[in-house]
């Protein structure tokens, strides 16, 4: 596959590090052209440093922004300088958690119409033409509405823009991050130890929303060299993760393997591959 190019599409800032980001640090120092595109600022996030409480959405309602500079600050470690909000900083908002009032806010990104999202991003698609776009897999990878919305705003996005009239650009691959079902099984005390766990009442491993049998990972990256970086980028997003929460835990892979390392499974789209073993390249 000819074109080097990797667009990254999330939900908040700070996904973008704790799911692909010794991915993208991996690649961007190889120059590839690295694209992140945000599709809301974490309106609804936790706040975990106490002098800023007073950001959250019921109070000041300010800590879109604060996160936009945690983003910015995170994607600076991690060697990223392609870094886009959908549609332009608060066009779409954080919907929060099911069940939340804030699921009803008019800009709420996951339960709003797409359309406008989709053509946002094929627009992004048609003009960095990535040969491998990142996104979540079809349930979110964590269940979110956001999440969820983002796949479905990604593929949608992927289909549009090869089928624009006069531009048209096909991507060749997504995949979507996982974790493996042996390394969380190994890391099964730590992960259900860990604070702010939304999964700490399931007994299964294999019931978690990010989980993939083994067989299912198409692509292992090591980007080992690259973890200390995705460490800094971590603490860049100070108010969004401590290193008792369980997102931590799984951005630092629980422990079994190293923090630079990452796994993905494929998506349907583009071209027709088959890999009788895990690669280690998406451009391969």
């Amino acid at each position: 596959m000819a074109e080097r190019s990797l667009l990254l599409v999330h939900a908040h800032p700070d996904d973008e590090t704790i799911f692909t980001g010794a991915t993208a640090a991996h690649y961007a120092a190889q120059g590839v052209r690295v694209t992140l595109v945000c599709c809301t600022l974490g309106e609804q996030g936790e706040i975990y440093v106490d002098e800023l409480v007073q950001l959250a959405a019921d109070q000041a309602d300010q800590l879109g922004g604060y996160r936009l500079s945690e983003l910015r600050a995170a994607c600076r470690e991690l060697g990223l300088d392609d870094v886009r909000l959908l549609g332009g900083a608060g066009r779409y908002r954080d919907s929060g958690m099911p069940g939340a009032p804030s699921n009803a806010h008019p800009r709420a990104f996951g339960y709003g119409n797409s359309s406008m999202a989709v053509d946002e991003l094929a627009a992004v698609v048609r003009q960095v033409r990535p040969g491998v776009v990142l996104t979540y897999a079809e349930n979110g990878t964590t269940a979110h509405p956001d999440h969820v919305q983002t796949h479905r705003v990604a593929m949608a996005a992927i289909d549009a823009a090869a089928g624009h009239a006069s531009d048209p650009w096909r991507v060749s691959r997504a995949y979507a991050p996982v974790f493996p079902l042996s390394m969380v099984s190994k890391g099964a005390d730590r992960f259900f130890a860990s604070s702010e766990n939304p999964f700490a009442d399931l007994d299964d491993v294999s019931e978690l929303p990010f989980v993939v049998p083994d067989e299912a990972v198409a692509v292992r990256i090591d980007a080992s060299r690259h973890g200390e970086r995705k460490l800094a980028a971590l603490a860049a997003h100070e108010t969004q993760i401590r290193t008792d929460t369980w997102l931590y835990a799984l951005a630092t892979n629980l422990g079994i393997e190293p923090s630079g390392v990452e796994y993905y499974r494929r998506l349907s789209v583009g071209e027709t591959i088959s890999n009788p073993t895990v690669a280690t390249d998406f451009f391969d």
